[in-house]
């Protein structure tokens, strides 16, 4: 089983949602990063379950503590290894899921590929093996942002049908946050909440849209071939849980249109800089930054564990009657965002090295 993300800044998770806990181990961090456990346990929060009636009810406090590679608040450039206990667990929820496969979760496959299960929670299938990969992406966040006036942003853009146009974009990253399913738009919000109460209490579930906006990063970030920065970002974002695909800039829309609708127009504005009258690119063209504001929509399917009864299958093949218990998110949408964004940073972080790296080469053959 293949547990870490990144070639240059490279991040390893361990841990199952009902095990002791769950780890990561971040590689690749440089030397004399200032790092506090404040600031890990601040990104956590919006993570963390339990935080709304929006959410699940399981009760974690995803309080990191710091093992390796850090001292006196100070990065040592060896692995750091984060370690969040699990403390709300109830394990018996899942005995009678034991011997069954649910519906449109990974207990088949994993079964089938391994042999072996963890059915407590879904086990390393279970979202709560997140909590690693936002640990790394306030490192790459931090990182990054010593040298590049990089800002990342996500809010969700949908629920079921109700939606923000598509061209939307926070005046703020504070009206995302004032929003307890990270809605920035208050009325459209509110409907979106009342759709996943309403879900909720029918024992269902609902999916929908994160759109993430990421600017600052300079012109050139990205390879024309297969490191492309869609193709990266693509493939880091699909890796999260319930992830069913990804678009950018016009995306599929842009398909609909003819290429005079569609092309970016450059021009140079009161500053000298290149730019382009609209974006439907995306900020990204040939794979590489344009220097424009980098654009994406994700779809999130609607969680797989219903309250309600379904027909489903034993281990043996005989059908059964299951009815989930435990608790579950009725949307994953809000507790989402945080991973979405973590994971955009640490495909930036990536991306800095291999910046850095043709800067030099440059600059010894100059």
């Amino acid at each position: 089983m293949f547990n870490s993300f990144g070639q240059y800044f490279r991040f390893t998770t361990f841990g199952e949602s009902h095990g002791p806990g769950i780890g990561v181990v971040v590689d690749g961090v440089p030397a004399g990063l200032p790092l506090e456990v404040e600031e890990l346990t601040t990104a956590l929060l919006r993570r963390r379950p339990g935080q709304s009636i929006y959410t699940t009810s399981r009760k974690e406090e995803d309080s990191p503590e710091i093992l390796s590679g850090w001292k006196n608040g100070i990065t040592l450039g060896s692995p750091l290894t984060v370690w969040v206990k699990n403390k709300d667990v109830r394990s018996s929820d899942y005995d009678a899921l034991e011997k069954l496969y649910r519906p449109s979760h990974a207990d088949y496959t994993y079964q089938q590929k391994y042999g072996i299960r963890d059915a407590a929670g879904g086990g390393r299938a279970s979202a709560r093996e997140t909590i690693g990969r936002v640990v790394a992406g306030v490192v790459a966040q931090k990182w990054i942002q010593q040298e590049y006036p990089v800002n990342v942003w996500g809010w969700v853009s949908s629920v079921g049908e109700i939606s923000l146009p598509e061209d939307y974009i926070p005046k703020q990253w504070s009206d995302i946050e004032s929003s307890p399913i990270r809605c920035p738009e208050a009325e459209i919000s509110r409907k979106m909440e009342e759709l996943i109460l309403s879900a909720k209490e029918k024992g269902d579930t609902v999916g929908g849209c994160i759109s993430g906006y990421i600017e600052g990063v300079p012109v050139g970030w990205g390879e024309p071939m297969y490191m492309k920065i869609q193709a990266l970002l693509g493939y880091a974002l699909l890796s999260i849980p319930a992830v069913k695909g990804i678009e950018f800039g016009s995306g599929f829309s842009g398909s609909q249109m003819k290429g005079s609708q569609h092309n970016d127009i450059f021009y140079t504005d009161d500053k000298g800089k290149i730019r382009t009258q609209t974006n439907h690119s995306g900020g990204i063209q040939g794979g590489i930054t344009n220097g424009e504001p980098i654009v994406f929509r994700i779809a999130f399917k609607p969680v797989s564990t219903i309250l309600s009864a379904q027909e489903t299958v034993s281990l043996e093949g005989e059908k059964v009657e299951m009815k989930a218990k435990g608790r579950h998110d009725p949307c994953v949408l809000p507790r989402a965002v945080p991973i979405v964004e973590a994971m955009t940073w640490c495909v930036l972080a990536d991306l800095r090295v291999l910046a850095s790296q043709r800067f030099l080469v440059e600059k010894g053959n100059s």
